[in-house]
């Protein structure tokens, strides 16, 4: 089995370098020998009994959780700072080891919609999310009926309409015509309004509305979709007294609201539908009504910090090679400390481990001609805020940053693997760069030799991997990225996420190869290569 899947390996190195989004396993040759050279012994510096000590102070109950915004989430930062100067690497950043981040924690203190005197509630009757609108109080008695929000060449619902500081009431999606093809592309594929909830908001802005009531078939779906932007605060980045992330304010709301809105005007909203779906023609309608809109904001300002060293580079002084981790937590829920030993105590050990293998070359004469610099960010479970914020105030120039590798989550075995420990699922080595993906795979031949799994990296994964860790920001900005991951279990942002159940020789098995990469990375050549749009 072993030599079939290595002759895959070979032939997927010789012919497949413009493949992508691959999600296959690669399962390494291990009949020879591992190469037992100088970058091999130094990844050997990073051990398990490192990788504990730092994991079980990390997540300990005395961090509380490692929750942004307090004392236990600076403490972690202190602790990583720490670390860095023992290891005598200096700071990345011109104000030492802390690149400070200030964010504001939005809530509701009040938020409510009456309509005709019948008061409809949050997350039951309707969705308004408190980082995307402002604190606003409107009462009015006309609601614009406007069809679907439309504004394009082929279709517009705005047509000679009449919409500054007006409330307006429309359908998600976009109309289907009376052959059943949708509207604007006269086929069975719908256009880009379907989906795309900006581009509606974007043209109500453009046409001065003044808030969007959007009829949503499935309010509870949408509350359990969004979880976690709904029942606790939200956080945004920056200090700010009251947000709107949105062009416009905007709420969903039930079929049962918007009934109560329209009221007598029923047979005009559906007469309107019709003439849209028989002509492709925008009839708006003007709904008699009594609407009152009270949504106010409550936010306390809080201060976190990324935390970022490096080690220089001897020759190519201009590239710099990021390797990141998240280091914050969940935090409390009551009583229950959610201390997050495998999300992402791992991730942050593992750096400091690679961190410390980096001096050790220092202390032995041995260099890399690339910077490489140590980036630990806060934030990442309140939407990747930590990473969002360097990638826009970045420590080295962006156009000069040529890889990201990112690790989050590599404690744990997953349960597809409960019989072969040593894997890592590997996440978007080759969105960006074909040479990259290349280069880790090469690299993981010759050393460490773990089963490489990219089911996650496929696009069409549902679980949307590619999109919910720090490295996402990188790549965004076209800084090809690599994702090391252990995959979910049932102790997932959970207070049973504990030291006691990571997996400490696996741990070490997949620092030592991400060591290899970044020193691969760090030395070769040529500088990675991108070959394709972000």
């Amino acid at each position: 089995m072993y030599k079939v899947a290595f002759l895959s390996f070979f032939l997927l190195i010789v012919f497949g370098l413009s493949a992508q989004y691959i999600s296959g396993v690669t399962i390494p040759d291990t009949t020879n020998p591992r190469i037992d050279d100088k970058t091999w012994q130094l990844a050997q510096s990073i051990s398990e009994a490192d990788l504990r000590e730092h994991l079980f102070l990390l997540a300990s109950d005395s961090l509380g959780g490692r929750e942004l915004g307090t004392e236990g989430n600076l403490k972690a930062a202190d602790y990583i700072a720490g670390q860095f100067m023992d290891m005598g690497l200096p700071p990345a950043g011109p104000k030492g080891y802390f690149q400070e981040v200030a964010f504001t924690w939005l809530y509701w203190d009040e938020i409510s919609i009456n309509i005709h005197g019948q008061r409809f509630k949050q997350l039951w009757d309707f969705i308004a999310f408190p980082g995307k609108n402002r604190s606003s109080e409107i009462s009015t008695d006309k609601v614009l009926f406007l069809g679907y929000g439309i504004d394009d060449e082929s279709y517009s619902d705005y047509d000679k309409i009449e919409t500054e500081d007006k409330v307006i009431l429309i359908y998600d999606k976009e109309p289907i015509d009376k052959d059943s093809n949708y509207l604007l592309t006269k086929s069975s594929n719908p256009s880009s309004w379907s989906d795309s909830l900006q581009l509606k908001l974007e043209a109500a802005a453009d046409h001065g509305v003044r808030h969007v009531l959007i009829i949503s078939e499935n309010i509870k779906k949408m509350v359990n979709k969004h979880r976690n932007q709904l029942l606790g605060p939200r956080v945004i980045l920056g200090k700010v007294d009251g947000s709107r992330k949105a062009p416009v304010d905007y709420t969903f709301i039930s079929s049962t609201m918007a009934k109560k809105i329209i009221g007598e005007d029923i047979k005009k909203v559906i007469r309107s539908r019709k003439c849209i779906v028989k002509k492709g023609k925008a009839k708006p309608v003007e709904i008699e009504t009594d609407i009152e809109i009270v949504q106010q904001h409550k936010s306390r300002f809080v201060d976190g910090v990324n935390v970022a060293a490096i080690s220089e580079g001897t020759s190519d002084k201009d590239e710099y090679i990021l390797i990141s981790a998240h280091y914050d937590h969940i935090g409390k829920k009551g009583k229950d400390i959610n201390n997050g030993a495998d999300d992402n105590a791992s991730g942050t050990s593992t750096v400091l481990e690679i961190a410390e293998a980096f001096a050790e070359a220092r202390k032995q004469g041995l260099t890399h001609s690339r910077n490489v610099m140590f980036l630990l960010v806060t934030g990442e479970e309140k939407g990747l805020l930590g990473s969002q914020y360097y990638v826009e105030n970045p420590l080295a120039p962006i156009n000069e940053s040529i890889v990201n590798i990112n690790i989050d989550m590599v404690g744990r075995i997953h349960e597809k693997y409960k019989d072969n420990p040593e894997y890592i699922y590997v996440i978007g080595s080759d969105r960006l760069s074909t040479e990259l993906h290349h280069v880790n795979e090469l690299v993981n031949q010759k050393y460490a030799r773990l089963t490489l799994d990219y089911q996650y990296n496929d696009k069409s994964d549902p679980n949307r991997f590619y999109y919910r860790s720090d490295h996402y920001n990188f790549a965004r900005k076209g800084i090809p990225a690599i994702f090391f991951f252990n995959g979910t279990h049932e102790d997932y942002h959970r207070p049973t996420d504990t030291a006691e159940k990571i997996q400490f020789e696996k741990m070490s098995l997949v620092a030592q190869h991400i060591f290899t990469l970044a020193w691969e990375i760090a030395t070769r050549e040529a500088s990675i290569t991108v070959d394709a749009q972000p």
